[in-house]
Formats: structure tokens, C-alpha cells, sequence
């Protein structure tokens, strides 16, 4: 039956085969709840991160395959998508989650920690999304989440570099929403709140949970469990007519 009007675009129905998904920084928090919640959607995940043996450890226990990945690398970048592509044949799903997230007043922040920021958390997005939409659009099927901040919309003091770096990926989603739509690729945002993950816990940023809690619309801390549903979502073949969007997933914190 011929495509119309009427007929849902070809966004909506991926290649046969078992669906590929790349996640960056998945080897603990919500890159590795993310892992895990697409691999139980039967997605076979790629578990790529700087420390390859916590991503080795997601992957054994989601039946993926880690990959040694610094995002900021564009040389390793482009073999680890070439690696990829080499064994499954594709990429179908790519969730930006790699990010810095330091916590420094403006005035303490130097240039070389601005650059290192914006090296991994806006460079890399750059890097690894460039390096997979030639593969996603030779297939006509592709979908990108970037996972955001809601320190965007909230403003959080002490972290500009992340929170502007956290705008951009927003940005870019909307920048590139209809460039990636003639290739049959959606792209979308997710903006958690604060999350109760590993890297959170074991920093100064456990601190916000005391401010942000009575904030929520529910009386308890997020996890990176709350989170990687909505990635899902945006990572399925169900939110094919969705493109170019931010969803926030913060318990409320946050109301537009």
C-alpha cells in the first residue's frame, strides 16, 4: 500500500532483525538503567563507556557488548561505530548519556575545565551522532535520545559549563529534528532531575536532594529506574511521530 497523507511514515516501522543500540557512559546510573531497560526490550546494547570494566559488567548482565569509549576521541569514535556496524550490521538506537557533571562556583571555573565539559558533553554528542546518522539513514530508520538536564529550565547555580552544555544538546535536538527526518531518524531529549545514581551519591551533588525533594510532586529521591522508561519510549518504534521534543522526568520539580 503506497504511502499517503493517512499512512504512517516509514519512522514507524524499523529494518527486520533484532534492533542495535548504542548508549554512552552506561557503565553505572542511568546510562547503565538505560542498558538495561532497552536489552530487556530486546534491543541488543552496546555498553559503551571510559571505564570498560563497570561497562563489561552492565553488558554481562544485559547480554550486551561493552566497547572502550571516550566520546571526546573522534578517532575512537568512529571505530567504535565502525566496530559496531562491522558485527550486527547496524545501529538503530543511539542514547547520548556520556557527561561530565562537576559541581564549581563561576568564578572557580578555568577555561581548561570549561573545554573539558564541553569536550565530553557537547563535543561528544556531536562526535558520536555525526558518526551515526550516515549508518541510521542508509537504513532509513534511526532513533536518538539525548539525555539532558532539567538544570536547564531550573537554572542550578554552581555548574554553569554542565547547565549550558545540557541547553545545547536540547538545542541541537531542535536543530536537527527536520534535517534527520528525511532520513527516517527522530531525535529527542530527556531532562532527569536529580537522580540517586552512583555518581551522585558518592559526590557534592547528594546535597540537592534535601532542597529538591519538597520541591517534587513525590516525596522520595529519583532513581535512574524512573528514567529509562522514558528513554525507551523515545527509543521505540511507538514514538515514531515524535521528533525534535524534550521530555522532562523530574517528579514534578520543574512545571512548563
Amino acid at each position: 500500500m503506497p504511502e499517503t497523507a493517512e499512512t504512517p511514515s516509514t519512522t514507524t516501522a524499523s529494518p527486520a532483525g533484532q534492533r542495535v543500540a548504542l548508549i554512552t557512559g552506561a557503565a553505572q546510573g542511568i546510562g547503565a538503567a538505560i542498558a538495561d531497560e532497552l536489552a530487556a526490550d530486546g534491543m541488543k546494547v552496546v555498553v559503551a563507556d571510559v571505564n570498560l570494566a563497570g561497562a563489561e559488567a552492565v553488558a554481562a548482565r544485559n547480554g550486551g557488548v561493552a566497547k572502550l569509549l571516550d566520546v571526546s576521541d573522534p578517532e575512537r569514535v568512529q571505530t567504535v561505530v565502525d566496530e559496531i556496524v562491522a558485527e550486527f550490521g547496524r545501529i538503530d538506537v543511539l542514547v547520548n548519556n556520556a557527561a561530565l557533571v562537576p559541581l564549581t562556583p563561576w568564578a572557580d571555573i578555568s577555561f581548561a575545565e570549561w573545554r573539558k565539559v564541553m569536550s565530553v558533553n557537547l563535543d561528544g554528542i556531536y562526535l558520536v551522532t555525526h558518526a551515526v546518522t550516515s549508518v541510521m539513514g542508509e537504513a532509513g530508520y534511526g532513533r536518538i535520545v539525548n539525555i539532558a538536564s532539567n538544570t536547564f529550565v531550573a537554572g542550578t547555580p554552581d555548574c554553569a559549563h554542565y547547565v549550558a552544555t545540557k541547553g545545547a544538546s536540547i538545542g541541537l535536538v531542535r536543530g536537527l529534528a527536520g534535517e534527520l527526518g528525511r532520513l527516517g531518524i527522530t531525535i529527542n531529549a530527556v531532562a532527569p532531575g536529580i537522580i540517586a545514581s552512583e555518581g551522585v551519591l558518592s559526590g557534592p551533588h547528594e546535597a540537592g536532594f534535601e532542597f529538591v525533594v519538597p520541591m517534587q510532586a513525590f516525596d522520595r529521591r529519583g532513581l535512574p529506574q524512573d528514567v529509562a522508561p522514558a528513554v525507551a519510549f523515545l527509543a521505540s518504534e511507538k514514538a515514531g511521530w515524535i521528533t525534535g521534543q524534550t521530555l522532562v522526568v523530574d517528579a514534578g520539580h520543574t512545571r512548563n
